[in-house]
């Protein structure tokens, strides 16, 4: 219909929040844009990881690749990572990637002087800047553990030896994974579950306890006072149609039915500590909306060329 919008504007709730875990519903939506969002916090969101190591001395028992590539695993605090500029973008160091705009530099010494068997870990690491450094594991709580003492990076005997200089750059996960700022990040539809009462009340006690613990998770439960069977954790079901499967095979096909809200979802969003989980997602929809505009700025390209034609192409250089 003319004139008509098709507008949507989503809404978000978050549901539960630590540092480095989210959780939270995303509705009024539909699944290209929840799977967009998914997709940007895996892959386009970055952060700041070491890119470049120059080896001094190693007496290691690892190669220097080896440790080279730990090294750049090794997730490092990345708040100002949306502020920097990327290496190849730069232009104070010329594409070098080896100034302050847009990388970080690190030293490690570490030498074992005894026969103690010596861990070198993320911690040893020295930055030159202080809001970009490994991120810290260690339990709040004061609790002695081994990540206390950071990642480690490789273990030295007496008279054994590493010396480096690293570089950390600012990238995204879809060009490494080390780059990436997420451990995992999920969605589901959110299930809608309703029970035909009246075929539930056709059960036995027995063939309702039947039809409860056929579902592979805590979806439902029989309240042994009323006797009735109720839905406990709707988002505990994993689309698998076992009590769909079961209430078939005793008769009683449309006994639960179970629909996915195709405008509702439920995210879970673990980080790697390089930024905060809630950072994670304002980020994403930051740069969701940066190649949106893009997106936009390129209709807008392809109006104008159809305007002026030739003319218009020759402007941009095409």
């Amino acid at each position: 219909m003319e004139g008509k919008s098709y507008q949507r504007l989503p809404r978000v709730k978050i549901r539960e929040m630590r540092d480095d875990y989210m959780k939270f519903e995303l509705r009024d939506t539909d699944a290209s844009v929840a799977n967009a969002l998914r997709r940007v916090m895996i892959a386009e969101v970055p952060t700041v990881a070491i890119d470049l190591v120059e080896i001094e001395i190693n007496s290691s028992v690892l190669n220097d690749e080896f440790i080279a590539h730990r090294l750049g695993l090794i997730p490092l605090t990345s708040d100002r990572a949306m502020s920097m500029r990327f290496s190849r973008d730069c232009d104070a160091c010329d594409g070098d990637g080896q100034c302050e705009f847009c990388s970080v530099e690190f030293h490690l010494r570490a030498k074992c002087h005894s026969d103690q068997t010596l861990d070198v870990t993320s911690k040893d690491l020295l930055s030159s800047d202080h809001t970009v450094v490994p991120v810290d594991f260690s339990d709040s709580a004061g609790m002695e553990s081994s990540e206390q003492k950071g990642i480690i990076i490789v273990k030295l005997r007496r008279g054994q030896e590493l010396r480096l200089r690293a570089i950390a750059r600012k990238g995204i996960g879809k060009d490494h994974a080390k780059w990436s700022p997420a451990a995992t990040v999920t969605f589901m539809y959110e299930p809608d579950i309703r029970i035909n009462e009246e075929l539930m009340d056709m059960l036995t006690l027995d063939e309702k306890k039947a039809w409860v613990e056929s579902s592979p998770t805590k979806v439902f439960d029989f309240d042994p006072k009323t006797e009735k069977v109720v839905v406990v954790d709707p988002e505990a079901y994993t689309y698998d149609d076992e009590v769909i499967k079961k209430a078939e095979a005793m008769g009683k096909p449309g006994l639960v039915d179970i629909i996915a809200k195709e405008d509702s979802f439920i995210f879970t969003v673990e980080s790697t500590g390089a930024v905060k989980a809630s950072q994670l997602l304002l980020n994403a929809i930051e740069v969701l909306k940066q190649k949106l505009d893009a997106v936009r700025l390129s209709e807008d390209t392809v109006e104008a060329d159809d305007q002026f034609g030739e003319l218009g192409a020759h402007m941009r250089g095409g």
